[in-house]
């Protein structure tokens, strides 16, 4: 599948979170404080399962892990935005080449789109602090589909926006239901882990995992390094 080669891949579909932007470790702080905020409590493991969970299964997850019938999601998740915004006041943090990439691929006429968990008001706001909303041609949020991450819903509708197949796409993900859901698509399944590193079970529906962003594009689309941009954004 390598571009360099055979021409397969038109187009890269990234996530945003954990994968372009150094946020699940905020993510990861945030959703245990606004559960115990309300009286409820969450381990390291069960935040870590929160990584790109979208509707329903976000709701039914903390619902079923608070124990309570009246679990009032909206009202936690409002506080979770709340702490996430005060985390991301000094600045957004790019991923290492993650703006390099993106122009890299865009000059040889690859196709750069997103795929984010995040609704389009947050995705576009983070995108435009980190001057990289203009680096994709399309922008694909789970607010967009029926059903989030982990169900295929959000991947198989980006391909259908870039009207091409998933064997023309790569997705690029950091977390399981992030991988679940571009592998159920059926689409080529890049990992850059962030947080976890992938057990057995998620290595059998990856297509490759690389430790950064410049390892994928050298080892896919480059033999040589990845060049810079000639203005790279910092934390905004």
């Amino acid at each position: 599948m390598k571009n360099t080669n055979n021409q397969k891949i038109k187009a890269v579909i990234f996530d945003l979170d954990g994968t372009l932007i150094d946020t699940e470790k905020y993510y990861f702080k945030a959703w245990p404080l606004s559960m115990e905020h309300f009286g409820y409590s969450m381990t390291e493991e069960e935040s870590l399962s929160m990584r790109s969970l979208g509707r329903p299964f976000a709701p039914e997850y903390l619902k079923k892990l608070s124990g309570d019938p009246n679990f009032d999601y909206a009202k936690v998740r409002a506080y979770r935005v709340d702490r996430m915004e005060e985390f991301l006041e000094n600045g957004i943090e790019l991923k290492p080449y993650a703006a390099e990439i993106l122009h890299n691929l865009r000059a040889q006429g690859i196709i750069t789109a997103l795929g984010t968990a995040n609704d389009y008001e947050r995705a576009s706001r983070y995108l435009k602090r980190i001057g990289l909303f203009e680096a994709f041609d399309q922008i694909i949020c789970a607010s967009m589909v029926e059903r989030g991450k982990p169900a295929p819903d959000l991947y198989q509708y980006a391909v259908e926006q870039l009207g091409l197949s998933p064997e023309e796409c790569f997705a690029v993900e950091d977390s399981p239901n992030g991988v679940k859901s571009a592998s159920s698509a059926n689409i080529p399944t890049i990992m850059i882990p962030d947080l976890t590193e992938p057990d057995e079970e998620l290595r059998a529906l990856l297509y490759r995992v690389y430790p950064d962003l410049e390892t994928f594009y050298k080892a896919e689309f480059c033999a040589e390094s990845i060049k810079s941009t000639p203005k790279v954004p910092g934390p905004q």
